[in-house]
């Protein structure tokens, strides 16, 4: 709840003298910090603190809020590592929403007004209200209660200190008790805030975090499992444990940027230590780096095929008439897969295409190919697949390397790019993470880990537990058949969305079919309804142009919007707009989808793409998703 000024005042003057009456000996400094937080308890925290402040190998207070959990020095700290097992034993084993336990790697260190060893950081006495920051809240009052409650016992020689307000706003409603986190973990899962697994994960969550790999290991599981979240942590834990820079890097463009906000938020400390980028732009600022740069266009690259597809289009017409099937095969399986010759490719097996060729419709498809570099080097232009294969070259010949690397959306970055990914963890323990899932994947041509040189055998997990969406959102999205490319990232079968168990009932599925002419009313009432807050929920569509359409009847109707490309993470109240590429790996509390729907059967290659980008829209919606379908 928010103070008033006057309330406010009245508990930094309480908290000073409990602090003063707890410790009469100690530093006036030490004294005026420790009280500077328990001041905040008057604001919902608790604090748990050390009655012999001399021992300098744990945390002086632990602090438990909105936040998570903190553990904080006041001063000096002589063993930074024993002050960490010391946390993480203490809050090991303590149970949360949905039968989830409080993560080791949840837990923040800070160290007032002192030398801060790694992982602690270091605040100065002036920056203490960083540990209060809003815009972080991820535990209800409830939850803050219930930790404290199993943590308090565990903390020998502490005790908790803290002050009331002068007034009191009444109870936040709908909250859970400690007897209800301690006895009814799924009915917990209803209360759940939208960040809570920043402190809490499921048991085989947290033990992926903290395990450990002789060599690349792969994280796979349908829509909403945590494969993500199980990075993040991941991510932490490693940083914690390692000197070197890290990695998180993915194929979508926009997904970085909101990860990186993220990271700031749940390991402000760390931040500086993760580079979030997506492997383009890090392909690029790689060569740039090295005086090489290789500006791509990807817009004149698409001229020079389509002049190259003129060339040969009597070739392969017949096959297939329409060119972007054969620029796909160009780009996702040739190019791809940094095929060099004619031999590579036709003993290339083209996983996941339509189309089926002999050998000597392979030469013809490469003849395009070969034409159509031509032209590039002709013009001086670049593809995305250029700058990707330059990189790998450069990465082979002279580094750098990361003390690990994570990859999320594996299953949309082509062959060659994980090859340079491989080549920048390298070969060592816990060098290389990678998280995806088949059933999510919305570009055409597959591959198997093998095939970019990564054994991951003995080093698969499978996250089995959808977290993420409400069980009628989940029925919805499992009614697309999208389970065709399904596999565990290396060729044996996967799991799908329909294997996945429930953990959070409830929620709601909306469908409604009509005409453009018709969205607008449709559109402007479903937002109006909308049981989330808007800056929580997203429109998604299947193309650009429908996109930009949805947004212009937004912003007829008065919703404020935000592109989902111009999306970084960061909290709004505007409603986000943007294709199912851009969504992937984001999820929001509720999802409008406008689908526009053709007449007729599609080829048996799209209508397969298309099942799994439906799977992909819906399961970005926690608990509320509205299903346009919009005849053309």
């Amino acid at each position: 709840m928010a103070l008033s000024a006057h309330a406010w005042r009245q508990a930094q003057r309480q908290a000073g003298d409990l602090v003063g009456r707890a410790w009469p000996g100690a530093d006036p400094a030490v004294r005026r910090i420790i009280g500077a937080v328990v001041a905040h308890t008057a604001d919902g925290r608790r604090v748990l603190a050390r009655r012999d402040l001399a021992r300098r190998d744990r945390a002086d207070l632990f602090l438990i809020g909105a936040n998570g959990v903190t553990a904080v020095v006041v001063g000096s700290l002589d063993d930074g590592p024993a002050a960490v097992r010391h946390a993480e034993e203490a809050c090991a084993g303590i149970r949360g929403p949905q039968g989830q336990v409080l993560a080791g790697s949840a837990i923040h260190y800070a160290v007032l007004g002192g030398h801060a060893p790694d992982p602690f950081r270091r605040l100065t006495e002036a920056e203490v209200p960083l540990l209060f920051r809003r815009d972080n809240a991820h535990l209800t009052r409830a939850q803050v209660d219930a930790i404290t409650a199993r943590l308090a016992p565990r903390l020998t020689g502490y005790a908790e200190l803290g002050v009331k307000a002068t007034a009191s706003a009444p109870e936040e409603r709908g909250l859970l008790d400690v007897a209800d986190v301690a006895e009814d973990q799924l009915t917990a899962a209803r209360q759940r805030p939208f960040e809570s697994w920043q402190t809490f994960l499921h048991p085989h969550q947290q033990a992926l975090v903290t395990r450990r790999y002789n060599g690349p290991a792969r994280i796979s599981g349908p829509a909403g499992t945590g494969k993500t979240v199980v990075a993040l942590h991941r991510l932490r834990h490693l940083a914690r444990r390692t000197t070197g820079p890290l990695l998180f890097t993915t194929f979508v463009r926009t997904l970085p940027a909101v990860h990186r906000a993220t990271f700031a938020r749940f390991a402000p400390e760390l931040a500086d230590r993760v580079e979030f980028t997506n492997l383009h732009s890090w392909a690029r600022d790689l060569l740039d780096a090295r005086g090489r740069p290789l500006p791509v266009d990807a817009r004149a690259a698409a001229t020079q095929f389509n002049r190259a597809w003129t060339v040969h289009r009597d070739d392969l017409a017949d096959l297939e008439p329409n060119p972007a099937y054969w620029h796909t095969e160009i780009d996702r399986v040739i190019k791809g897969r940094g095929l060099s010759a004619l031999e590579e490719y036709l003993a290339v097996v083209r996983k996941g295409r339509r189309v089926r060729l002999d050998a000597g419709q392979k030469a013809k498809v490469w003849r395009l190919y070969e034409t159509y570099q031509e032209y590039l080097r002709q013009r001086g232009v670049h593809d995305h697949n250029d700058l990707v294969a330059a990189a790998l070259d450069e990465v082979r010949a002279d580094g750098p390397r990361y003390a690990a690397v994570v990859v999320d959306e594996v299953q949309d970055i082509p062959l060659n790019g994980l090859r340079l990914l491989r080549e920048l963890a390298g070969d060592v323990p816990d060098g290389l993470l990678l998280v995806g899932d088949g059933q999510q994947q919305v570009y055409t041509g597959g591959w198997r880990l093998s095939d970019a040189g990564i054994p991951v055998q003995g080093r698969g997990e499978v996250l089995r537990v959808n977290y993420r969406n409400r069980e009628r959102v989940l029925d919805f999205a499992r009614g697309f058949d999208a389970d065709n490319a399904v596999d565990d990232l290396d060729g044996a079968a996967g799991v799908t969305l329909r294997d996945a168990e429930v953990a959070a009932p409830g929620g709601e599925a909306k469908r409604w079919r009509g005409t453009w002419a018709e969205l607008d009313e449709a559109l402007a009432k479903a937002v109006r309804e909308l049981p989330v807050p808007l800056g929580q929920a997203a429109l998604i569509t299947f193309s650009n142009t429908a996109a930009h359409r949805c947004a212009g009847l937004l912003k007829a109707a008065g919703v404020p919007v935000c592109a989902l490309e111009d999306f970084a993470g960061e909290p709004d109240d505007r409603l986000k707009v943007g294709t199912v590429h851009r969504a992937k790996g984001l999820d929001f509390q509720g999802v409008l989808v406008v689908e526009v729907t053709r007449a007729g059967a599609a080829p048996a290659e799209q209508a397969e793409l298309l099942a799994r980008q439906r799977l992909v829209a819906a399961t970005r919606a926690r608990d509320h998703l509205w299903w346009a379908e919009v005849a053309e």
